[in-house]
């Protein structure tokens, strides 16, 4: 018995461990792609260059479309690494890492250790979070913070009834929604508190409030997300409006700022992102399956919360694809629960499990029309 904590740590290292290698295939084959990865690598870089590490500035003028937390990561790694695409990648690599280990800690906790490896080799391969890890820009970063806010505060309403959560859990819950506040804004606050709020609705945990609402927690996301922006207020008097108002309220509320798509874009989007993993879903359809004793608190969160980022995203007309991505570790859970129900009732259909992960490792693989000079890659970024 002494030696299984041990053994489990390693393993979870491990487990984590490959699926960072995993992501980080290929992080430096392709180029920047122009305008995004472009912009915000640029962004970092002039934060290298001027040694101003607290105003993120676009030629020369202060940005404030996003917080710093991209900047300061791809700042650090360019420093540590040079100008080169995989310091420009570092930040989504470690948001995707992120969102991995949170779901494997996770489900290891409350399911077991056989299902945290499946959901986190199911995340792994969906050729949309894989390419998300490798894109220089917020989405991942935040992904990964709304990720861990998410499985914190789930992990503290699950313990039983007058538990109390390690400060540990309790720190880092207000830490990881800070840090998701720093990644891309109030949307790494607002939605870990909609789809726990949902689901302590459905499955009537009244009694953890109290847990999720702890002042250590609070306490925490003050002093990790506030300095920065109180910073910004001191210093440029209309901060607060052009940042909050502009690019958060009438971003979302207004239709001109991105491209307009359909309200049903985002379904479709995910549905072509768990592919070719979507046929593994066909359990969850069944009644059955949200009533099974021990699991259904579980399943019923991951259910919410990919149907609460679907809809939150797919109300304004305004739609990226990268918006989804909080999604995807909840959709990988019911994958991997729903394949484990399939095999378990038909053991030789593995072979197709096998054959849906070779297709996505080959999805993953960059094509050929992405070799070009780095050099110039570079270049067009760095100047």
């Amino acid at each position: 018995m002494p030696a299984a904590a041990p053994l489990r740590k390693r393993s979870a290292a491990f487990c984590i461990g490959v699926a960072f290698l995993w992501l980080a295939c290929f992080v430096g084959a392709r180029p920047l792609l122009l305008p995004d990865e472009g912009r915000y690598a640029g962004v970092a870089w002039e934060m290298l260059a001027s040694g101003d590490w607290r105003t993120p500035t676009l030629a020369g003028l202060p940005f404030f479309h996003k917080p710093p937390l991209f900047y300061w990561t791809s700042a650090a790694a360019m420093r540590v690494l040079g100008l080169h695409e995989i310091a420009a990648r570092v930040a989504p690599l470690l948001g995707a890492t992120l969102a991995g280990a949170a779901l494997f800690l996770f489900v290891r906790r409350w399911r077991s250790e056989r299902m945290a490896r499946a959901c986190l080799v199911v995340l792994s391969l969906q050729p949309m979070f894989y390419l998300g890890a490798q894109f220089a820009n917020h989405d991942m970063l935040v992904a990964g913070c709304i990720t861990a806010t998410i499985l914190l505060l789930a992990h503290a309403a699950l313990l039983p009834d007058g538990a109390k959560p390690p400060p540990g859990v309790r720190i880092g819950i207000g830490a990881a929604a800070a840090l998701g506040v720093l990644s891309k804004g109030l949307i790494g606050l607002v939605l870990p508190a909609l789809v726990i709020g949902l689901w302590v609705v459905a499955t009537r945990r009244w009694r953890c409030l109290p847990r999720l609402l702890s002042p250590l927690a609070l306490v925490s996301f003050v002093a990790v997300a506030a300095p920065w922006f109180i910073a910004m207020q001191w210093r440029f008097e209309g901060f607060s409006h052009y940042f909050f108002v502009v690019q958060h309220f009438q971003r979302y509320a207004a239709g001109g700022f991105n491209n307009v798509q359909p309200f049903w874009f985002f379904p479709a989007v995910l549905a072509i992102a768990s592919l070719p993993w979507l046929c593994w879903l066909g359990p969850i359809a069944s009644g059955r399956y949200f009533r099974e004793p021990g699991r259904r608190d579980v399943r019923l969160l991951m259910l919410i919360w990919v149907l609460a980022v679907v809809l939150f995203f797919s109300l304004p007309r305004s739609k990226l694809v990268g918006y989804v991505l909080p999604a995807l570790p909840p959709l990988a859970f019911l994958v991997a629960d729903g394949l484990s129900i399939v095999l378990a009732r038909h053991p030789r259909r593995v072979y197709w499990a096998w054959a849906g992960a070779a297709v996505s490792v080959l999805a993953c693989r960059p094509s050929s029309s992405c070799r070009c000079t780095r050099r110039s890659a570079t270049a067009s970024w760095a100047t």
